[in-house]
């Protein structure tokens, strides 16, 4: 590593420490502050996703959940793979688990993560060769207003914003409907995401 890249790395290390040590939203989130984060300045791929849920927020481990498993089949991944930080990114909308609403769903990623922290993070961060927006919200903000007014035509439109971003539904089980509608998700998209993945995990290409 240059003498360039290490201060890159001290930089984003100490920006990582701050957004760690963040209690900004602390007076809105009823089950405590826990920002979860994982990021390397030698990451080659950025999972774009949207806050963490109760058992992240529990264990620190970003996906840690069944529809880390999911996810972790979509990529073609190993749970190794997955969770090693030189490689691979994941870096959520909302760094916090933003608790439950009043229908016992999750809440949306609370804004002043983004207003805080995310371009500050991105700017420091190494160029992802390929982010993975995961829901409406990581793709209003990596894909600004080329996004389209829905996710399922966002997802669909694909191609339009390749080679640097993939958008993704997310992988929850909640989303089994959306899969069964849109059987070219998992024949189109899925086979040329893996191809990609495999490619910058490997061997950096």
């Amino acid at each position: 590593m240059n003498s360039i890249a290490k201060v890159e790395a001290k930089d984003l290390d100490r920006l990582l420490k701050d957004i760690r040590a963040c209690t900004l939203c602390a007076a809105h989130l009823t089950n405590g502050v826990r920002p979860v984060v994982r990021l390397s300045a030698t990451a080659r791929l950025c999972i774009a996703s949207q806050a963490p849920g109760m058992r992240v927020h529990l264990t620190g481990l970003s996906f840690n959940d069944r529809s880390g498993d999911r996810l972790r089949e979509w990529l073609g991944t190993s749970r190794d793979e997955f969770y090693d930080e030189a490689r691979i990114a994941i870096v959520p909308m909302g760094f916090c688990f933003p608790g439950y609403d009043a229908a016992g769903a999750d809440k949306p990623p609370r804004k002043e993560c983004a207003a805080a922290w995310h371009d500050r993070l991105f700017a420091t961060a190494p160029r992802f060769p390929l982010i993975l927006p995961i829901g409406m919200y990581a793709m209003r903000y990596h894909l600004g207003k080329t996004a389209k007014p829905s996710l399922t035509e966002t997802v669909k439109a694909w191609r339009e914003y390749l080679p640097r971003y993939i958008p993704l539904p997310h992988p929850s089980w909640r989303n089994n409907g959306w899969l069964k509608k849109n059987p070219w998700f998992e024949s189109e998209l899925l086979p040329y995401l893996r191809t990609r993945v495999r490619g910058l995990i490997s061997n950096g290409s």
